[in-house]
């Protein structure tokens, strides 16, 4: 009875609660929490919270934990977003994949996150109200849509600038995207030979005239496992035996490792809120020719290079076909690879970031070198197989012994 009376004088009055609650105790015996993460970086939201109010997040980080961060990732299903939607949902995002293809189109993304994590979800671009639908629940915005060619449904503006316009209105609308990321082209500009570029610069001016505190990110061409550059070059050799080389192989760009670009736009979004209103040119850390990069691809495949040099007005003239019919004919035309008339334009000029953009380094990043690890894909066109291919003896022409 002693031992009861003592039990119920040690309890608090109701009124008296509040002095000895969690956060009271905390601050009295040092207690860390742990799972609001208040006391240590370990734990704390990757989502710069500038001019925004508490987020809910838990754990230490990895995949099973909460970042704070629901990202909607528009081009996700594309080739720069299969990378960025896995560095997303490692760290315990939440990540809405808008598609409008088949439901198979973003099969493979749902296994880069924890159960429920990434969330595929119908919608049409040119419908304003299945693109509020997919941005509702969403505190950051990514858009990644875009296309270096035409179709009967989307020309270059539609694709580039006129769906990024909508995006950045209905974003500005919806009052609490606390951050807005535009990818958009190294070479943007509004007298840019290319339509796809002219579009582009268009895009960013849009978007930043509705969201001046959007952050621009500007990739070279990207190099991966599904890029469209080296794998379309390695098909055109195992096919035809040699590489055409437009207007001589001279024009100048620097190819970027596609994870380094997803690594760029994760790093804005994890910053204190400095890169907001920023604009990058994310090129890759050396300067190659066209001939310079086909010589890598060569190198890895395992080919001796044999190549035609096609001046500009021929490569013009092969390309042209396509875009002449793409709107005359009631199907649709095959996807242009190496001849894409609009990429042709591009080529006239070289690509390269200037001296006082923001680049990488600015992010606290270090792109990788394009030889090595980021190329090794390239290896499944080697003849008989990823561990055969002609020797170096095979590579040195009859010609050059005496």
């Amino acid at each position: 009875m002693q031992a009861l009376s003592r039990r119920l004088v040690q309890r608090p009055l109701a009124g008296e609660a509040s002095i000895y609650s969690s956060s009271s105790l905390r601050s009295l015996y040092g207690v860390s929490n742990h799972l609001n993460g208040t006391d240590n970086r370990r734990y704390s939201s990757s989502l710069a919270t500038k001019g925004v109010g508490h987020l809910a997040r838990k754990g230490t980080g990895g995949r099973s934990s909460v970042s704070g961060i629901v990202a909607t990732v528009f081009g996700a299903t594309g080739f720069l977003g299969r990378y960025l939607v896995q560095q997303l949902a490692k760290m315990g995002s939440q990540v809405l994949v808008p598609f409008r293809g088949s439901e198979d189109s973003p099969r493979h993304l749902k296994l880069m996150g924890d159960l429920g994590q990434v969330v595929p979800m119908k919608f049409d671009p040119r419908d304003e109200d299945s693109i509020k639908a997919v941005m509702a629940k969403a505190n950051v915005v990514i858009n990644l849509i875009g296309r270096e060619y035409e179709t009967r449904n989307f020309s270059f503006e539609d694709a580039n600038h006129h769906i990024a316009e909508k995006l950045a209105l209905v974003a500005k609308e919806h009052g609490g995207i606390m951050r807005y990321i535009q990818v958009s082209c190294l070479g943007a500009s509004a007298s840019s030979p290319s339509r796809m570029l002219r579009a582009k610069a268009a895009a960013e001016e849009a978007v930043l005239n509705a969201l001046p505190e959007a952050t621009v990110m500007r990739p070279a061409t990207m190099i991966g496992t599904e890029d469209r550059i080296l794998n379309p070059w390695s098909m055109f050799v195992k096919k035809y035996g040699f590489l055409p080389l437009i207007g001589g192989g001279t024009t100048k760009f620097q190819p970027v490792y596609v994870v380094d670009v997803a690594a760029a736009i994760v790093a804005a979004l994890k910053d204190d809120g400095s890169s907001m209103g920023k604009t990058y040119e994310l090129g890759g850390p050396d300067v190659f020719t066209t001939q310079e990069l086909a010589e890598i691809m060569y190198d890895m495949i395992r080919e001796w290079p044999r190549y035609v040099k096609l001046p500009f007005p021929i490569a013009k003239a092969m390309a042209a076909p396509r875009d002449f019919m793409v709107n005359k004919v009631p199907f649709p035309l095959p996807s242009p690879q190496i001849f894409n008339l609009d990429q042709i334009n591009a080529l006239t000029t070289d690509t390269l970031v200037s001296d006082k953009a923001l680049k990488f380094q600015d992010l606290d990043l270090v792109p990788h070198k394009l030889k090595g690890y980021p190329v090794e894909f390239l290896i499944q066109y080697r003849k008989g197989g990823p561990n055969f291919g002609s020797t170096v003896s095979e590579k040195i022409p009859t010609d050059f012994y005496p």
